[in-house]
């Protein structure tokens, strides 16, 4: 706020002046209160002769504040519904309990004045628009009608079937409450309620003449037939919704008895009436979804699946058990073929998502095929080499599921080109195919039960042909459907609710936007004619694509896109590529592995499994790029370590000496390493091969000497790498790691105890590292560098000279720490001061400890106590001086590294 306001605020009115515009004010706000109160009081009156219709509420502090717990019409229609609830509960229990105390003039006097009464009641409760209580005694009337039903067959018709008796009845009521609905066409619940006892006539009546399954399932099939017609020509939302309902449950109900039929019929014969059923529940299914787009999918993937369950059904009862599944498949692989009508687009997706279902049931019910073929083979690492394994209790799957799962394949392939208007997943259908073949290669031996060679050539040969398309991405091409055209395109398969060409594909020129109040032009012809598929046009899954050629500032017409278009996809994008790619390497290396299992049944097939895959893997790393490539170089130095492993074992070698040709691997990959230098595959496989050293020392570890010449040689081989700078870091800590290792095993297995002999090869190697390190970083810390090396030999002889009873050990100890304690200090190294002050004082201790304990034996008891007291006092005395050089000494130790 600035001063010039201040200024003004601080100017008051004489107080005369003030008082005068306050007494006007007040007057002002006064004559307003007056007219609002006289406002108030005649709205007051206004709604209170308006009466509660007015829907407001006369109360102000009712209007203010929160509403009622019930609105007047809830509460009026609970009222009413109660009434007619408890109207209805004596007018069946005066029928059921009553009815014997009164004659028949009686009975039927009092049933049809109230039945008459309660229908005719809310008419002109309609006139006076009291809507719920009309429907409240329409709905007692209706329930009046039922029970005089039952009187009536009571009191006049007792000998009548009551099946038959209840479907005339039925049938009757539902035309009554229909008329009655037309004629009072207010109410709700009459027409409703003349849908659902519609629902009983053509059943109860099928019941009573045949009493079959079959009978009554046409007869419920009828009912949702004119449940369908109901539904379709209503107006009202109430009656639509219970014959939609009533239609899916009589519907259902039909479906799942004529499947039921079908499934069990034992001849061709028996499955012909079913399958009728089926057809016309399909036909009717296929009809609604073709009228009703809101739910057209889903309707009409209930009358695909019907029509292949009742195809299905007669060829399951002409073929062998075994190929009833097969049977099934080939009525959806049919459907899908057929799928290329001018059909709305919900119903062409309804009955591509039945086909799919039917697929996606079969490649299920075939996969415990598939993994008994990959797991079946891991039975002989119980008995490697004793021979082919006893064949075991194939599943009641194996023999028709290489079939079944070739033809979902070949399916999913050709979906994307029968099906063009509908969207499919992809790559994920490319992906699904490319499994499915190979899972039907690796479900052949299982189901033709071959022997052993047989049975790993085919492994083999589903191993290279899923290797091939991971190694060359190109070879996966014939999977991806050429050209994705647009949904509702095409010549088949093609939307009736979609255009069938534009104006470009026609050939027209395309109109070109204009400047506001420029006429608009039409675009340059194209220089060049449009480019087209290799297929004509007319073939499945092509399709055309035009372009139009831009007017450049030149005037010259060019070969660019029209603006706003984006630019069109090469037809195979590196995505899908990879995917496929990924897909068949992951099926490779499952079946490689089930060969290499399957392998070790006899040598023979051990040699040549590890041998082709080793080539197998080879070439594929030599093809491949990218992870392909590195996962191939991986595998094949795998199946290298088994070739080697097998080829010992055949020549008859101890477990040691197999060990020992082990480390020929990891030899290898180093000298392949050094060959690749920093090529990307070199890591994978030099850590690889590493993995064969602790196979290679866990072989050895029942020899000492052989363990650690094999600990030795994976040193050397670690040695040679480390020359190299990009594996230095590791591969140096790990030779020294391995030759020490080495020489402590040799050592325990010559028997020397002498602990020295154990740390010092340990020591020096540690000490040279550090040294180079700190030569390398002069702020290394002394810890880091020579703590290691110094703790790992002087704590483990500190700790054996305790307990020596000689003089040598001792003596070499203590001149060791002196040394190492000069050094420090000369260094002004931390941690060799530390710790070889620290030995050499624990050494002197040791020793001087005998001469000590005489020495104080010798005195007097007295003079310990009075040396700890003159101790103290002398402590106590320079106390400062000693904090002092205690703070000395620490700054000194903090200044050394």
């Amino acid at each position: 706020m600035s001063r010039t306001t201040l200024a003004a605020m601080e100017n008051v009115l004489p107080p005369a002046e003030e008082l005068r515009l306050i007494d006007r004010e007040l007057v002002r706000l006064d004559a307003h209160r007056a007219r609002l109160l006289a406002r108030r009081a005649w709205l007051l009156t206004a709604l209170r002769a308006a009466g509660p219709a007015a829907g407001a509420s006369p109360d102000p502090v009712r209007s203010q504040g929160t509403a009622a717990e019930a609105s007047p019409p809830s509460a009026q229609n609970v009222l009413l519904a109660l009434g007619g609830v408890l109207l209805a509960i004596a007018a069946v229990a005066f029928t059921v309990v009553s009815w014997g105390h009164m004659g028949i003039g009686g009975r039927a006097l009092v049933l049809g004045a109230v039945t008459v009464a309660a229908l005719g009641t809310p008419l002109p409760l309609l006139r006076r628009r009291l809507v719920s209580t009309a429907e409240s005694v329409a709905a007692l009337g209706l329930v009046l009608t039922v029970l005089d039903a039952y009187a009536l067959r009571r009191a006049v018709l007792p000998g009548t079937d009551a099946l038959a008796y209840t479907a005339v009845a039925a049938g009757v009521l539902a035309a009554v409450w229909a008329g009655y609905g037309r004629a009072a066409g207010g109410l709700r619940l009459p027409l409703p309620g003349a849908v659902v006892a519609g629902q009983l006539p053509l059943p109860l009546w099928a019941l009573s003449a045949d009493g079959s399954a079959g009978t009554t399932a046409w007869a419920a099939l009828a009912t949702a037939g004119l449940d369908l017609v109901i539904a379709l020509a209503a107006r009202r939302n109430g009656v639509r919704v219970a014959a939609v309902a009533c239609a899916v449950a009589a519907g259902g109900w039909s479906l799942l008895t004529g499947l039921r039929l079908s499934v069990s019929a034992a001849s061709p014969a028996a499955s012909v009436e079913p399958a009728l059923l089926l057809l016309a529940a399909a036909a009717l299914a296929l009809a609604a979804a073709w009228r009703v787009p809101v739910t057209a999918a889903a309707t009409a993937a209930v009358g695909g699946l019907a029509a292949i369950a009742a195809l299905g059904g007669v060829l399951r009862t002409a073929v062998p058990p075994d190929w009833a599944v097969p049977a099934y498949l080939l009525c959806a692989a049919s459907l899908l073929a057929a799928v290329r009508i001018r059909a709305p687009r919900g119903v062409l997706t309804g009955l591509g998502a039945a086909s799919g279902l039917v697929h996606l049931a079969s490649a299920l019910w075939a996969a415990p095929a598939v993994l008994l073929g990959l797991t079946g083979p891991a039975a002989v690492l119980e008995n490697v080499w004793g021979g082919p394994p006893a064949p075991g209790a194939a599943p009641p799957v194996a023999a028709t599921a290489p079939v079944v799962l070739a033809a979902v394949a070949v399916a999913l392939w050709a979906a994307p080109r029968l099906l063009p208007a509908v969207p499919l997943p992809h790559p994920a259908g490319a992906c699904a195919a490319l499994v499915l073949a190979w899972s039907a290669a690796v479900a052949a031996p299982v189901a033709l039960s071959l022997p052993l060679g047989p049975a790993l050539a085919v492994q083999l040969a589903a191993t290279a042909a899923a290797l091939a398309p991971a190694a060359r991405p190109s070879l996966t091409a014939a999977l991806l459907p050429a050209a994705r055209r647009a949904p509702g395109t095409g010549t088949g398969g093609r939307a009736a609710d979609e255009p069938t060409t534009s104006p470009e594909a026609a050939g027209l020129p395309r109109a070109t936007t204009a400047p506001a109040g420029a006429a608009p032009c039409p675009a340059a012809p194209a220089a060049h004619p449009a480019p087209r598929d290799p297929a004509p046009p007319e073939a499945p899954g092509r399709t055309v694509h035009p372009t139009t050629a831009t007017a450049r500032p030149g005037g010259t017409a060019g070969a660019a896109p029209a603006a706003g278009r984006p630019p069109v996809p090469p037809p195979h994008a590196p995505g899908p590529l990879r995917a496929l790619a990924a897909t068949a390497l992951v099926c490779a290396l499952l079946s490689a592995t089930a060969a290499a299992l399957l392998g070790l049944a006899t040598r023979p097939a051990t040699f040549t499994a590890l041998g082709v895959l080793v080539a197998l893997g080879a070439t594929a790393a030599v093809t491949a790029r990218g992870l392909v490539r590195t996962v191939a170089a991986c595998a094949t130095v795998v199946g290298a370590t088994g070739l080697v492993a097998a080829t010992a074992a055949a020549a008859e070698l101890p477990g040691h000496r197999i060990g020992l040709a082990l480390l020929a691997v990891p030899a290898g990959a180093a000298l392949l390493g050094a060959r690749l230098g920093r090529h990307p595959v070199a890591p994978a496989v030099e850590a690889t091969a590493a993995a064969a050293v602790p196979i290679a020392v866990a072989l050895a570890v029942p020899n000492p000497p052989a363990l650690a010449l094999v600990l030795a040689l994976a040193g050397v081989v670690a040695a040679g790498t480390a020359v190299r700078a990009e594996r230095r870091p590791l591969a140096g800590y790990a030779a020294v790691a391995l030759f020490v290792a080495a020489t402590w095993v040799r050592l325990a297995a010559s028997g020397v105890d002498t602990p020295e002999a154990y740390t010092l090869p340990a020591t020096v190697p540690a000490l040279a590292v550090g040294l180079l390190r700190r030569r390398r970083d002069p702020s290394a810390s002394s810890w880091t560098a020579y703590g290691p090396g110094l703790s790992a030999t002087l704590v483990p002889s500190l700790v054996a000279a305790w307990g020596d009873t000689g003089w040598q050990r001792p003596l070499l100890l203590g001149l060791a720490a002196l040394g190492v304690t000069l050094a420090g200090a000369r260094r002004r190294l931390r941690a060799p001061l530390v710790l070889g002050g620290l030995t050499l004082a624990l050494v002197a201790l040791h020793e001087l400890a005998p001469y000590v304990v005489q020495v104080v034996d010798a005195l007097p008891r007295w003079l310990p106590p009075a040396l700890a007291g003159l101790l103290l006092l002398a402590a106590g005395a320079t106390y400062e001086q000693r904090l002092r050089d205690v703070r000395r000494i620490r700054e000194t130790l903090g200044r050394m590294r």
